[in-house]
C-alpha cells in the first residue's frame, strides 16, 4: 500500500466546505486540476464522476462513502489497482477545522506503482486545498 496525507487549518464553517465538495459541477470552480466534470446523480455512494485534468483522459471515480458534513471517499481503478481519496472534516477548538486529503493506493503492485503515480496525484493538494478554504470563507 502507499498512503498520502496533506491537511490544512481552517476558520471556514464546516457546512462551507461541505457545500463545495458537494457541489460537484463547480469543484472547477476552486480546483484548477479540473478541465470537465460530471457526475451522474446525487452526491451519494455508488454515483459515479467523471473528472477531466487538463489535457488528459478523463478518470472515472465513484463516491464510495459519504458522511454529510464531515466526509467523503471516492474511489478509481485501473489496472489492478484501487485509488481511494478521502476528504474529511475535522472540527477543532476555537471554530476552526483541520480539512484532510488521504490517499491510498492498494491492490496488485501498489508498493512499487504507488509511489511512482501518487506523488504526481498528491501534488497539487496544497494549492486546491488552499483555494478551497478561501472560497469557503467568502
Amino acid at each position: 500500500m502507499w498512503e498520502y496525507e496533506y491537511s490544512v487549518e481552517t476558520s471556514a464553517a464546516p457546512q462551507d466546505i461541505w457545500r463545495l465538495w458537494s457541489d460537484v459541477e463547480n469543484w472547477g470552480d476552486w480546483n484548477a486540476e479540473i478541465e470537465r466534470i460530471e457526475i451522474d446523480g446525487p452526491f451519494a455512494v455508488g454515483t459515479n464522476i467523471l473528472m477531466t485534468p487538463p489535457g488528459e483522459d478523463p478518470i472515472p471515480l465513484q463516491l464510495a462513502e459519504v458522511e454529510p458534513g464531515e466526509l467523503f471517499v471516492d474511489e478509481a481503478r485501473f489496472d489492478g489497482l484501487l485509488l481511494r481519496t478521502i476528504h474529511r472534516i475535522e472540527k477543532l477548538d476555537g471554530g476552526h477545522v483541520r480539512v484532510v486529503y488521504r490517499m491510498e493506493i492498494t491492490g496488485a503492485g501498489a508498493d512499487e506503482i504507488g509511489p511512482e503515480i501518487g506523488p504526481g496525484i498528491t501534488a497539487d493538494w496544497p494549492e486546491t486545498m488552499a483555494s478551497l478554504v478561501e472560497h469557503a470563507q467568502r
